[in-house]
């Protein structure tokens, strides 16, 4: 392995395009912003083994990824296919992008995939992890991981075990304080660091506010089934319909969830009748931008949640404002993270019709919504993100190795990140600054 301060050779474990399984998006962009740092060597990518084909080339830098297929969605076996491409591999770090569901949605493939994190640290590999839910905040019964109330508390019990297990990582990389302070407070887990999320890519200022169009668009993207239904988006068009909004497209973009096969068929049918829901399919990556800036306002019809939203910070970069559902915290989760939305109640169709009415009868609010979630999103680019995880993967290379260099250039990160990591904070402050009329 290298020790030098500028050339590391970095693995990666996440999901990647063509395949679908969530977290693909963010891996995607993790890589590719990896690649194009002059830092970085060489980036291996621990894709996941998919039927739509082999990992997707980047547009640039790709002759840095050496993608290496060796984990399967629902295989028993990835954590030995994994610590065996790692040892092939020879890498300085390991990367973990992760979710609870990111093995599995069946319980022990799924339970097993979450013990990666540990046995790779303890081979030998510093390991660390950029976690995007926790256990603890998922109505397991509601998100269909268990099928009654007793088998949701064993569920509950067993995911707090295996977010020790998670634990075990170098360090564990979240984007909210809150859960942050939660790991730390409940888990005593001082290696529970705050990381920003990051904008995907550096995006021009866009047109924030209702696009000038002959229909405005309602635009719903995600994996839908459990406890992301677009049901009650269906049900709150027609109720806006019948209040004579009839210039309104509903688009349903993305797939069905692992654990809800032949979901969207089913909405399809029952609204049949409606000539104005398109449902996409599939989003391929280049055609992303296009959906969101054509949209008036997203929609987010959930009766759960499992964390922050990555597609509410696609959204945001895009300048789109947001309806969400008012569960639990999000509210205030997200506000920390600085979006702002208009609220509904989950699985109220008349509610998410008043709070869809709200902006799309007051152009100077959804402006302003999406200006807000634009600076959410796009405060601090991906590359800065990936910058910030490379300090952190130098302090746990000097710590293996006993390099001096690396300790002196990296030695502060892990303390700087315990309240945030003040220059990428002061970065997004100045950019927050300089947008705001």
């Amino acid at each position: 392995m290298t020790t030098s301060t500028t050339r590391r050779r970095i693995g990666v474990l996440t999901a990647f395009p063509p395949g679908r399984n969530s977290l693909n998006e963010f891996g995607w962009h993790f890589v590719a912003h990896l690649a194009a740092n002059d830092d970085v060597e060489s980036v291996v990518l621990l894709a996941d083994d998919t039927d739509a084909g082999p990992p997707k080339s980047l547009p640039e830098h790709s002759d840095k990824v050496e993608p290496l297929v060796c984990w399967a969605f629902n295989d028993p076996t990835n954590p030995w296919r994994v610590l065996r491409a790692v040892r092939r591999a020879n890498i300085d770090a390991l990367i973990i992008n992760l979710q609870f569901a990111t093995f599995g949605d069946d319980r022990i493939p799924g339970g097993l995939g979450l013990l990666i994190p540990a046995l790779t640290k303890f081979s030998g590999t510093p390991t660390a992890v950029v976690l995007h839910n926790l256990a603890d905040n998922v109505d397991m019964e509601d998100a269909g991981f268990a099928s009654s109330k007793i088998m949701a508390k064993a569920m509950s019990a067993a995911g707090r075990l295996l977010t020790r297990a998670i634990l075990q990582a170098d360090y564990v990389a979240l984007t909210i304080p809150r859960y942050v302070e939660f790991l730390r407070s409940d888990y005593g887990a001082d290696n529970a660091i705050l990381a920003p999320h990051g904008s995907f890519e550096e995006i021009d200022e866009p047109h924030f506010g209702i696009p000038d169009s002959p229909t405005r668009k309602i635009l719903a993207f995600g994996k839908w089934g459990t406890y992301k239904t677009v049901d009650v988006l269906v049900d709150a068009v027609r109720e806006l319909m019948a209040r004579g909004y009839d210039d309104l497209e509903l688009v349903i973009a993305g797939t069905d969830s692992p654990n809800s096969p032949g979901y969207l068929a089913g909405v399809a049918d029952g609204c049949a009748d409606l000539d104005n829901v398109v449902f996409t399919g599939y989003v391929e990556e280049e055609d992303v931008q296009g959906l969101f800036s054509s949209a008036a306002v997203t929609a987010f019809p959930y009766t759960s949640t499992t964390g922050s939203s990555g597609v509410l910070h696609q959204a945001g970069s895009y300048g789109r404002a947001a309806v969400l559902p008012a569960i639990g915290d999000f509210a205030e989760v997200i506000e920390e993270e600085g979006f702002v939305g208009q609220y509904f109640e989950p699985g109220d169709a008349p509610s998410l019709a008043d709070a869809l009415a709200k902006l799309l009868d007051d152009p100077t609010l959804t402006e302003e919504h999406g200006r807000r979630n634009f600076l959410a999103a796009t405060g601090i680019p991906m590359a800065e993100v990936v910058e910030w995880h490379l300090l952190h993967c130098d302090s746990l290379i000097a710590s293996r190795s006993g390099d001096s260099r690396l300790a002196s250039r990296s030695g502060d990160s892990l303390i700087a990140s315990r309240s945030g990591d003040s220059r990428l904070a002061s970065r997004s402050g100045s950019r927050r600054r300089s947008l705001r009329r």
